[in-house]
């Protein structure tokens, strides 16, 4: 229960609380609650300067224990009648301000944790022979991506440039991206980080991870196909990658919890994981304002746990602000594929929408936006907010005297 005037069925409630940073009509960028279409100013309603920045970083650095200390406040603060005289004022409307890039990204990592997304590209790209490559099923495969190019949602993107090489082109052209796509993704935050040398256990997940956001990793797959071997992804993916401006806590989260899917074989020691710890969310991508996927992250092998472990199990540093991305949500259905590239069979089957228009990858002036939710307590659901971006066309060359 709370006293503020919200419909039943919010995806905001004081369930969920998810953080952000925001700049209200008048003064600096600063770190927020969200609840309902309202946004709480958490250093004038808690009277702590921590939350006076224009990044959560401070905040996360902090610790569990504080973050759950902070959590139970805000609720007590939203939920019993006695403060809100006092809370009330620090109140913003959602539509009054505007939201920032929540965090300063420390590293970016993305992995490709999804068995569906795996098989059906290697289907595409390697016909004739197993889909999944020999390791897939023994590691959370990822490459390190671009941190300075991750953007908040609403930021538009533009047509990337580089190398291709086209089916019938004896060499490589330099131009705009033609197969432009996306990834529908779930991203984690690390909250507290690990020192050069120590490796973060699968059992430590919940004391790191500060929280999850949703994720958009805007893929140029014609530049990604010509240059990605023998080292992986490069100027295909660091364009830009798109995040929600809501991290949802792993509190918040306590009914989403579930069994990931059987492996086999058994991941190595380090790698193990046992009980709930996949996450049941339900994703929504639409194209233009039409929906063409659901993907579901519970079908997911790899966990967000078993990723942080991964990823510092050869005694790579992480930090507070690092980002990792579970690679592209993908179902075993195709309403449920979380990228062109598979919903279109990389071009060979266009997908027509609603409008009576058809697309096999991006045009200019598309807009894509990734939704999320969670399960809730007593059968409700928890928002985890929104990712959109608008394709802008490429950017011309400068004229010639820029560059002399």
């Amino acid at each position: 229960m709370t006293w503020l005037d919200l419909p039943a069925d919010s995806l905001f409630g004081v369930d969920n609380l998810p953080y952000g940073v925001f700049s209200p009509a008048e003064g600096a960028p600063r770190a927020g609650v969200r609840v309902g279409d309202l946004v709480l100013d958490l250093a004038a309603a808690l009277d702590d300067p921590v939350f006076a920045q224009a990044s959560l970083n401070p905040f996360m650095a902090q610790g569990v224990a504080r973050w759950r200390e902070v959590r139970a406040r805000v609720t007590e603060l939203l939920t019993q009648d006695r403060h809100r005289a006092a809370t009330e004022p620090h109140l913003h409307r959602l539509n009054e301000v505007t939201l920032r890039l929540p965090i300063e990204v420390a590293d970016y990592v993305d992995f490709y944790a999804s068995e569906h997304h795996a098989t059906n590209l290697g289907r595409l790209f390697r016909p004739g022979t197993p889909p999944l490559t020999p390791n897939w099923k023994h590691l959370p495969i990822g490459y390190h991506g671009r941190a300075g190019t991750v953007v908040v949602s609403g930021t538009p993107v533009v047509r990337p440039k580089g190398q291709r090489k086209p089916a019938d082109a004896e060499a490589p052209v330099f131009g705009p991206s033609v197969r432009l796509d996306i990834e529908a993704e779930v991203a984690y935050v690390v909250g507290t980080g690990s020192a050069l040398g120590e490796s973060v256990a699968v059992a430590d997940f919940a004391e790191r991870v500060f929280g999850v956001c949703l994720l958009n990793d805007w893929s140029a797959r014609d530049l990604q196909a010509w240059e990605y071997v023998p080292l992986g992804p490069f100027l295909g993916k660091s364009f830009a990658t798109s995040v929600s401006p809501w991290i949802v806590p792993l509190d918040a989260l306590a009914h989403a919890w579930v069994a990931p899917p059987p492996r086999d074989p058994e991941p190595l020691p380090y790698l193990a994981d046992a009980g709930k710890q996949g996450l049941d969310l339900t994703l929504e991508v639409r194209l233009n304002g039409h929906r063409i996927s659901n993907p579901p992250y519970t079908s997911m092998y790899w966990t967000g746990a078993q990723m942080l472990a991964h990823l510092s199990a050869n005694g790579a540093t992480t930090r507070t602000g690092d980002l990792y991305g579970s690679g592209t949500v993908s179902g075993p259905r195709e309403d449920q594929y979380g990228s062109l590239i598979e919903l279109t069979a990389a071009g060979a089957k266009p997908l027509e929408l609603p409008d009576g228009t058809w697309r096999t990858f991006l045009e200019d002036g598309d807009e894509v936006t990734l939704t999320g939710t969670a399960p809730g307590p007593s059968g409700s659901r928890i928002g985890l907010g929104e990712v959109t971006g608008r394709i802008l066309p490429e950017r011309p060359e400068p004229p010639a005297f820029w560059r002399t």
